[in-house]
């Protein structure tokens, strides 16, 4: 890849620049900077993402794969703190040489705001649609919101690749976009055995689990 930022790079940088003046004129920075326990579980968390991310697999540069963990990310934080939390871990990857500063903002907008923003959405839905269970919330807004921002990530990357002409489509397709049934279960299962574990030993650390929706019988 060449140094030069293509039109739809710049484009991406200038949506996700948009994205994150937005979201970021409505988080609480003041109500983060008083709550000492909030700034170390946001802090931890996005560590923790960084580590993650790290470790990845791949043949061409840019296409390859690695762990999400944007959906418990998303379930622990909140919507906006696991925005920002992403975006940070991004940085750190991105600092550290594991991907081009070129793609930033097609990484920001196709790496954490998709993922986010799906993750979020169909908490959101199971939330108000589907009843509240605890199996529903670990499957429903856990295991397979995983598995389908995964699988969405890996599909618009890689087109992206393509459609820029950084890759051809038999190169994406053949070392990129064929990965995808095989790196389902394991996003679905890492964010479904962290939110199980977290739920039933430290549910005050997830912002999106209440007891009184989850675990009590006489609620709806």
């Amino acid at each position: 890849m060449t140094d030069t930022l293509t039109t739809l790079q710049i484009l991406a940088l200038l949506v996700l620049a948009a994205i994150l003046f937005f979201v970021g004129r409505h988080l609480p920075f003041a109500a983060l900077k008083e709550d000492k326990s909030r700034q170390h579980l946001v802090f931890g968390a996005t560590a923790l993402t960084f580590f993650m991310w790290i470790f990845r697999a791949g043949i061409f540069q840019g296409l390859d794969v690695h762990f999400l963990w944007l959906t418990s990310l998303t379930l622990i934080l909140g919507f906006r703190y696991a925005l920002f939390a992403g975006l940070a871990a991004l940085l750190g990857i991105t600092a550290v040489g594991n991907e081009s500063w070129q793609m930033l903002g097609v990484n920001g907008l196709i790496g954490v705001v998709m993922p986010v923003s799906v993750s979020y959405l169909i908490y959101l839905v199971s939330f108000h649609k589907i009843p509240r269970h605890l199996f529903v919330y670990i499957f429903v807004c856990a295991f397979f919101p995983g598995a389908i921002v995964i699988a969405l990530k890996l599909a618009l990357l890689g087109s992206y690749y393509a459609i820029d002409g950084i890759y051809s489509w038999d190169t994406v397709i053949d070392n990129y976009m064929l990965l995808i049934p095989l790196i389902l279960f394991p996003e679905g299962f890492i964010n479904g055995v962290t939110m199980t574990l977290l739920v039933i030993y430290k549910p005050e650390w997830v912002y999106t689990f209440h007891d009184k929706f989850y675990l009590d019988p006489d609620k709806k």
